[in-house]
């Protein structure tokens, strides 16, 4: 793979506010492993993307907002 293609993820809003609630709290309650510390630093820049991208994170409400996400993600069918 050429670096400037770079590499495409889809992820429906909620799957993203689900993912960086994950990433936030683990990256501060230190509990993941790394085998290499370019583990670490991957995760870091996708947990800065996901902030930059997600409004929700700003919201007076973002329990609420995250809680919705989480319900949305776990119901059937398309997001």
């Amino acid at each position: 793979m050429k670096p400037e293609q770079g590499v495409r993820l889809s992820l429906t809003p909620e799957e993203a506010l689900v993912l960086f609630e994950w990433l936030v709290r683990e990256d501060g309650a230190g509990g993941l492993t790394f085998a290499h510390s370019a583990e670490e630093r991957v995760l870091w820049g996708l947990e800065a993307q996901l902030e930059k991208s997600l409004v929700d994170v700003l919201a007076p409400d973002y329990a609420g907002c995250l809680a919705e996400a989480r319900q949305r993600v776990l119901s059937p069918g398309p997001l």
